[in-house]
């Protein structure tokens, strides 16, 4: 999925729509109705890591509806729809999506309170879930004012455009397009500004007592509650910065060697999401490379916790070396 950098350019993106009215929708998704976007406003938008929150509200005026929850998740639906996306993402879909000025997408403009309508039709009386909370696939994204294009005809010769789970077309005359998400509403957001890597607020002492752990530091580095945004990218790039083997026991390394660890995340990270807004695409130097830098033979693996999710890893034996079996010895830092 989209790591942090990512994210927080989709954020970027979806900010300026802040305070207009949905008047038009589409898309393909089941879990979440999209007609029942119609006539919301979107009041605000946070991120947290690899999740984007959107606050919508019934008007302007932040809800003078009062408290009225909006659709439940359906896990069913979202396991169905995550399914669809992964479909996509090997071939393009049998459907297609046209430009704005062919549109067949299937789009559904407001008649009256027809919405608003539909909104308490569809809703508990109680609770207040205005916040949807998107967290995207492995081939998620956001565009603005246009639809994704298929760069390649699937193994038939098709040509098929994805398609976007969610559109929302918006009274300012712009228009964002959802792609390969999962949607599902809350009261709140969920954010712990301490654990997001390019947050202000990121607490190094958290992450450093975490990494400390007596197990492999390239779990750790996953763990969203420690490194949240952090995703296998910034893990291979990090710990080949570092000159740290991905399977180095946290409580066997030096805490000049974590300070280290903790840096290169952090500092990669933060090129990369500048890199993402000056138009730059981002430069690896040990993730799915063949060589290191130094000209050495890089090694490829799939490492993740007992009964967890196995991730690839890519690591150089020479440039990071894996610590004595004893844990006697310490590498040194250069």
């Amino acid at each position: 999925m989209p790591e942090g950098p990512s994210v927080r350019k989709f954020h970027h993106l979806v900010s300026p729509f802040v305070g207009q009215e949905v008047v038009k929708t589409g898309g393909s998704s089941k879990k979440l109705n999209p007609a029942s976007f119609q006539s919301l406003w979107l009041q605000d938008t946070q991120v947290h890591g690899k999740k984007l929150f959107l606050r919508f509200d019934p008007d302007e005026e932040f809800g003078s509806l009062g408290n009225i929850s909006l659709p439940e998740s359906l896990e069913k639906g979202e396991r169905k729809e995550e399914a669809s996306d992964q479909k996509q993402a090997s071939g393009p879909s049998s459907q297609k999506i046209s430009h704005p000025s062919s549109q067949s997408l299937e789009l559904v403009a407001p008649r009256g309170d027809h919405g608003l309508e539909r909104l308490r039709g569809d809703t508990p009386a109680e609770g207040a879930e205005r916040w949807l909370q998107v967290s995207f696939g492995l081939f998620g994204s956001i565009w603005v004012n246009e639809f994704s294009r298929a760069k390649k005809a699937n193994k038939r010769g098709d040509w098929r455009d994805p398609i976007p789970r969610l559109v929302l077309y918006f009274g300012g005359g712009g228009f964002l397009a959802f792609y390969n998400c999962q949607m599902s509403w809350s009261s709140s957001p969920v954010v712990r500004p301490t654990s997001d890597i390019l947050s202000e607020k990121f607490d190094r002492g958290q992450a450093l007592e975490a990494l400390g752990q007596e197990q492999p530091v390239c779990y750790t580095l996953l763990d969203q509650r420690y490194f949240s945004g952090l995703g296998n990218i910034i893990k291979n790039e990090a710990l080949y910065r570092a000159g740290i083997h991905p399977l180095s026991l946290g409580s066997l390394l030096s805490p000049q060697h974590l300070e280290a660890l903790v840096d290169h995340a952090v500092e990669f990270s933060a090129d990369w999401l500048q890199g993402k807004f000056q138009g730059k695409q981002q430069h690896t130097q040990i993730y799915q490379k063949e060589q290191c830098p130094g000209g050495h033979r890089v090694m490829k693996e799939a490492f993740g916790p007992p009964g967890g999710f196995q991730r690839l890893t890519w690591w150089c034996p020479q440039c990071q070396p894996r610590l004595p079996p004893d844990g006697q010895a310490q590498v040194q830092i250069s």
